[in-house]
């Protein structure tokens, strides 16, 4: 029982430092070169888990390896234009200017039921309102509509608009301060303390998340009774 847990620790955490190294994707952003090495990894990785006659090695030899080879193909893709398209494939445009472009479509082995089902799920039921549609290596779709037919906007309005987007910085995560996140946003302890009295509050403990922005906006959510 402890070589079955200290054996499925062992390739759990190789599984994990692999995903990591493949980089901060979805399951559906996944080019096909990662699909295809996650599903041969997790059934390597379960055969050494469930037999125990076979040599841990021999299961971490050949996950090692793929991992390995993944990264040179990632670096050759970072290199090489020709190289990446022909591991990942190239965007295809499938809508241009209303109109759906079967061939593309054919060629891609993309229905209409899947074209019509991202297009109602970005807003758009008509096809007539979309001037392109490209069909992304991940897989979706990026529907650029035409200009009488995209979200009115402050600058299609006319408006003169002050830009007040600010980037929140998180301080207290579920009852824990962020030391480092305080002192980069430029304040200290005493000034948390501060805020917190503000709001009736006497630990950081009591707070859900608390986060300020560039502005000094401050956002505090005290954790409810029982939480």
């Amino acid at each position: 029982m402890t070589t079955a847990f200290f054996r499925t620790l062992i390739l759990y955490f190789i599984l994990m430092l692999g995903l990591r190294l493949m980089g901060k994707r979805q399951i559906g952003e996944l080019e096909p070169s990662e699909l295809v090495l996650t599903l041969i990894i997790s059934d390597l990785a379960a055969v050494p888990m469930q037999d125990f006659g076979i040599p841990l090695v021999n299961g971490l030899f050949p996950i090692i390896t793929l991992l390995c080879v993944s990264m040179l193909l990632s670096f050759f893709s970072l290199k090489s234009i020709r190289f990446r398209a022909l591991v990942c494939g190239r965007p295809t445009v499938i809508i241009r200017d209303g109109k759906i472009l079967q061939q593309n479509m054919a060629r891609n082995r993309f229905t209409v039921d899947e074209l019509l089902e991202q297009l109602r799920s970005q807003g758009y039921s008509n096809v007539s309102a979309v001037k392109y549609a490209v069909l992304e290596t991940s897989g979706q779709v990026s529907v650029l509509p035409y200009t009488k037919d995209s979200p009115a906007t402050p600058k299609v309005l006319g408006l003169d608009v002050q830009d007040d987007v600010t980037l929140p910085v998180l301080l207290i995560n579920d009852g824990h301060v962020m030391s480092e996140n305080l002192s980069a946003s430029g304040y200290d302890g005493a000034w948390l303390d501060k805020q917190l009295k503000q709001r009736r509050l006497t630990s950081p403990r009591q707070v859900f998340f608390m986060t300020v922005d560039e502005a000094g906006g401050i956002t505090c959510v005290a954790k409810e009774a029982g939480a």
